[in-house]
């Protein structure tokens, strides 16, 4: 063959497949996907064109190949019954079951195909398009036109995969229209007669042409997808989102939502990005008209304005270190909460303003924060109880090289706060303090190194030391009207250390019985060291919450902060044990019991909230801590951490779990019961069982449950239940939560999301997510 026909032929292939491409590329864009670009033919790239005849007609200037064509060209592999090129008039026809795989993987599929060499104009009958993401479109005809325009006539899009079991049923949904309109100058798709159908059946008919950005578009202003709300106090809720594009760096959403019950809730959102990070700013804002749908005397029933403002940023100033905030302002102390505004809800929402830095082997922490508690409360009490922290620096370190054979750290930790009201009240038969009014501030720095000596019998010892110091001022002369039996240090500067000589032994011993190995470790440890200095005389900020169970029997610490310090000497002993079974069965355990050896014993002494009062630790022989786990290969994980009474074995505190996966059922039941603690504050048992469940019915359905029952008092804290549908091309979630709560200004929430793959979310309720979270249906 000559080399002018070779040539004829590869302006063919690359006139025929480039071609078809381009015409795809406008009928995807109606699939709200992005495609790339066709790629131009290389000059060397390679044709394979089979077909049981190939004509060159020199004197009309045609190339005909007919009978099983089969063409790859430039990544793109096509069929068809007969292709001919016309140079004359620059045309490319194909007929006869054509088949396009294009590079991608996107399969399109037509009867008859007529288009110039140089895409300007074309025409392709009978077009389906199969894309790699199960999205399929079809049309009778699809013409390129002069202008940069493609139309598609009487088109049906769909991300639904066809019924194998009944070929040529109407999938779940379908987007329909008469025509399909994209233009590539303006980068816009009009829809004309556009209509969608749910299960065969239109369900409703946009009477007008709408327009939408192509697949070249990220983003582009205009209207969302609505979302709608239903709550107690608030109605029935619409809103109808307008997404607004500045720049390419800067956007907004605004949300007006008009509730039956208060009127119009003005809320919006502007995000900017930066090189180096992201800022959000959002607010919000209603004039309420029926203030009296909420509990008389609440802070909702007592505010008409509300508004709210809030600030969120983060900033990579090198890979090291970042800046960034998160604060929030409001008219009243529960608009937020009330109102479900996005990012700012929480029942208490923490400003926080940070900076952090992370190492090889150090980091660094420094935040500052105020506590926005959200209540129906008139008056802001319990916020102004809350401390301000500024600020909270917390930083390790590990030497990168042993020093003496072992490993050096060093931690080190700033508290600075303030309070305007004390937070104290009566409970059980002690009067807590958990927070005095004036400010505090504490500097603290310890070192610790420890080293692991093999023996030659195989027994690990673990010489400890440490060394720790602290600087103290606080400005709360006493304490506020209830009875403290503690000294409290009158206001002013202190300062404390504590030192440590500690030793742990560990003798791991390894069975084997066939498949299964199992190691047991005996596990001893002492710490010596002085009493704890000013016990009970400072203010604890930090080491408020303390339980004593088998995961802290081991700590040289046993306080969760640094506004208690553990002294006097002390041992530690116990058991570990860990199996794995032939059968897949996995079991671990520990069990053990503290001593107390000599000096003052730290969880015995006086504190402003009874810190380690009825820990089980406050006697010289502690309780007995146990826990237990065992892995089933059925998918059942059972647990369970005990404590026990060191003279009676009375249970005094039992943290059991139950989860499961099966095939069709999967859930979590967890059960609390800690004994009456009148000390520590609470002089009632706790007794609390919460599960949470799913069962899927079939391929498509599930049902979803949680619930929490007290069952001290014999009532349900909380409950819902939802309900579920999910194929590849949809998504359906209904759910309901009943929450009472005497600071909730709405008890109950309805959520429910339809979600069509490609298309969007119809949203009732603006918790959806937090449902799907609850109710697993990700």
């Amino acid at each position: 063959m000559a080399a002018s026909d070779r040539k004829n032929i590869r302006r063919l292939a690359a006139a025929l497949l480039t071609g078809v491409s381009l015409c795809v590329l406008g009928v995807s864009a109606t699939t709200v996907h992005a495609q790339s670009l066709v790629p131009a033919p290389a000059d060397d790239a390679k044709l394979l064109l089979r077909a049981n005849e190939l004509i060159y007609n020199q004197d009309a200037q045609q190339v005909t190949a007919s009978g099983g064509v089969q063409m790859y060209y430039n990544r793109y592999r096509m069929v068809a019954q007969r292709v001919q090129y016309d140079q004359k008039t620059g045309r490319v026809m194909a007929t006869g079951n054509i088949e396009l795989v294009e590079p991608g993987g996107n399969r399109v599929y037509a009867d008859a195909l007529d288009v110039t060499d140089d895409f300007g104009e074309g025409f392709i009958n009978a077009l389906r398009v199969e894309t790699t993401d199960n999205t399929r479109l079809a049309a009778e005809s699809a013409e390129r036109q002069p202008g940069d325009l493609m139309v598609l006539n009487n088109s049906v899009y769909t991300a639904c995969l066809p019924c194998t079991r009944t070929p040529g049923k109407a999938p779940l949904w379908q987007v329909k229209a008469e025509r399909v309109v994209r233009n590539g100058q303006t980068h816009t798709i009009r829809l004309e007669n556009a209509q969608f159908e749910l299960f065969g059946l239109p369900i409703g008919r946009l009477p007008f042409a709408i327009e939408v950005p192509d697949e070249t578009v990220e983003r582009k202003s205009g209207l969302l997808f609505p979302q709608f709300s239903a709550s107690d106090n608030l109605g029935f809720g619409v809103t109808v989102p307008y997404y607004h594009v500045f720049s390419p760096s800067m956007d907004a959403t605004l949300s007006p939502t008009y509730y039956s019950n208060q009127g119009l809730l003005l809320q919006g959102e502007i995000r900017n990005k930066f090189e180096s990070g992201d800022h959000t700013f959002r607010f919000a804002g209603i004039h309420q008209q029926n203030p009296d749908a909420f509990d008389l005397g609440s802070s909702d029933a007592q505010a008409e304005n509300r508004f709210m403002a809030a600030s969120k940023g983060e900033f990579q100033i090198n890979p090291r270190w970042t800046f960034g905030w998160d604060v929030m302002v409001q008219s009243d102390n529960n608009f937020s909460r009330t109102y479900d505004l996005t990012g700012v809800k929480a029942d208490t929402f923490t400003n926080d303003v940070y900076l952090t830095g992370l190492g090889t082997r150090n980091y660094f922490d420094l935040h500052a924060y105020y506590f926005d508690v959200q209540d129906d409360a008139s008056l802001s009490t319990v916020e102004q109880q809350q401390a301000i922290v500024y600020p909270s620096l917390d930083y390790s370190y590990y030497a990168p090289e042993p020093i003496l054979g072992g490993e050096f750290s060093i931690t080190a930790n700033l508290t600075n706060l303030s309070r305007r009201e004390d937070d104290w009240y009566t409970e059980g038969t002690t009067d807590r303090f958990p927070g005095l009014e004036g400010s505090y501030s504490r500097f603290t720095v310890e070192t610790e190194w420890k080293r692991t000596f093999n023996t030659f019998n195989g027994l690990l010892l673990t010489p400890i030391l440490a060394a720790r110091a602290d600087g103290l001022r606080h400005t709360a002369s006493n304490v506020p009207g209830g009875i403290y039996l503690g000294d409290l240090e009158s206001e002013g500067s202190d300062g404390r250390y504590m030192v440590t000589a500690g030793l742990e032994a560990r003798y791991p011993i390894l069975m084997t019985y066939g498949e299964s190995s199992h190691i047991i470790e005996p596990i001893a440890q002492i710490f010596v060291r002085p009493d704890e200095q000013m016990a009970g005389g400072l203010p604890n900020e930090d080491a408020q919450s303390f339980v004593f169970d088998a995961t802290t029997l081991f700590e040289r610490d046993k306080f969760s902060g640094f506004d208690r310090i553990e002294g006097g000497t002390r041992a530690n002993v116990g058991i570990r044990y860990t199996g794995l079974f032939a059968n897949g069965i996995g079991v671990r355990s520990i069990f053990g019991q503290s001593y107390h050896l000599g000096g003052q014993n730290s969880f015995a002494t006086e504190d402003l909230v009874h810190a380690g009062a009825n820990s089980g630790l406050e006697t010289d022989v502690s309780d007995y801590v146990a826990m237990a786990a065992v892995d089933l290969p059925q998918g059942f994980t059972i647990g369970v951490n005990t404590r026990f009474d060191e003279k009676t074995f009375a249970v005094k505190r039992t943290d059991a779990s139950l989860s499961y996966t099966m095939p069709r059922l999967q859930g979590t039941l967890v059960y609390t019961q800690v004994d009456p603690q009148p000390e520590y504050g609470s002089d009632e048992a706790n007794d609390v069982l919460k599960q949470s469940m799913r069962f899927r019915i079939n391929e498509n359905w599930a049902i979803a449950g949680t619930a929490t029952w007290d069952l001290a008092d014999k009532e349900i804290i909380k409950r819902g239940i939802g309900v579920s549908y999910a194929d590849e091309c949809t998504i359906f979630t209904l759910a309901y939560t009943d929450k009472p709560s005497d600071t909730a200004a709405n008890d109950w929430t309805v959520s429910a999301r339809l979600s069509f793959r490609t298309l969007g979310d119809i949203n009732i309720g603006s918790n959806t997510a937090d449902y799907d979270q609850d109710y697993q249906y990700q």
